[in-house]
């Protein structure tokens, strides 16, 4: 016996609706995990707006948080002091964004000396709880100390060749830096933050820190007049600062930012001080002249109070410095320049 007319009828709609249907499922189930909404990275953050959040003091417009120095430049870069910034709530932050930062030293020659201590106390008190790429810059690759490293941190020696002056090991590290940076460290990390190795960490340096471009103040000159800087006062190098010129004094001992922002600084650096060179002269301060110079034209985004670079032997200890976090090693300086 044939089907009955009426079975094709109502048959053929239901089954095409369940087709329809099905067909749409498996379009929104696409557009849903594929626009990322059911990522993990999504379902934490929406995990973490429906819960009870962070639970902080709340910040006071009208109360300031440091009334005795300078906390923000006249273009708008915050000036990092203890008691200006709330490291949870910016550890958060740069968790959520899953950085990591890059730290560059030179220990060339007899500077060995200090790598072991510097990174002993990086270790203890720099970026705790986020990923670090240790670049060491030496001659000796051979005696870099083994130093027990944090989850998520790595050191990686990168053999360079070594130099008669110490002056020209402080040149060449514009020159080096920028080479790297556009060799490994624009694929390896998000920041890069540069140090000289003769320094300790003494107390907590984190992320507060960070941003596209920061100078570290210098601790001599933080309160001083513009005419008293160091700055390389002769016209006929590219580092040349007039004495009517000029915000702040950078020591050259700890600067960073975004890797492409510092590619370009200590690319222009060595530009300069290639021109420099061409022309006979050599800013008095070397690298931290030109630094200078293009931290005057590039106004950097932060800048760091002179806590992040100090020198009690030389300084004290003042009341306006709440904290000493980065600090020098006592040392000859000339038996080890000269070595």
């Amino acid at each position: 016996m044939g089907p009955t007319p009426g079975y094709h009828l109502a048959g053929k709609p239901q089954y095409c609706s369940l087709r329809l249907v099905a067909f749409l499922l498996i379009i929104l189930l696409f557009v849903f995990f594929g626009a990322g909404v059911l990522s993990p990275r999504m379902l934490m953050l929406g995990t973490r707006q429906e819960g009870a959040g962070m639970v902080y003091p709340q910040p006071k417009v009208l109360t300031p948080s440091r009334k005795d120095v300078l906390v923000l430049t006249p273009w708008l870069a915050p000036i990092v002091w203890e008691g200006t910034f709330n490291i949870d709530i910016l550890n958060e932050q740069f968790r959520v964004q899953n950085v990591t930062i890059g730290l560059t030293v030179f220990a060339i020659k007899k500077y060995m000396v200090f790598l072991k201590l510097f990174l002993e106390t990086a270790e203890e008190h720099f970026m705790v709880g986020h990923k670090v790429n240790y670049y060491v810059f030496t001659d000796r690759p051979a005696d870099v100390p083994r130093v027990p490293l944090r989850g998520g941190r790595r050191l990686l020696v990168l053999e360079v060749p070594g130099a008669a002056r110490w002056q020209d090991v402080s040149m060449r590290r514009m020159e080096m830096i920028g080479s790297f940076c556009a060799q490994r460290f624009l694929r390896e990390v998000d920041f890069l933050v540069c140090a000289d190795v003769d320094m300790r960490f003494r107390d907590h340096v984190g992320v507060e820190i960070l941003s596209q471009l920061f100078g570290t103040l210098h601790p001599g000159f933080y309160g001083a007049a513009r005419e008293a800087f160091t700055y390389e006062r002769r016209p006929q190098s590219r580092a040349h600062i007039p004495r009517d010129q000029g915000d702040f004094y950078y020591m050259g001992a700890f600067f960073g930012g975004s890797v492409a922002e510092v590619h370009r600084l200590t690319t222009a650096c060595h530009q300069a001080m290639m021109a420099d060179w061409a022309n006979g002269i050599e800013a008095v301060w070397h690298d931290e002249s030109h630094l200078n110079r293009y931290l005057l034209d590039h106004k950097p985004t932060k800048v760091l109070s002179p806590e992040y670079m100090w020198d009690e032997q030389l300084l004290g200890w003042p009341a306006i410095m709440k904290k000493l976090r980065y600090v020098a090693v006592p040392k000859d300086h000339q038996e080890i320049r000269h070595r």
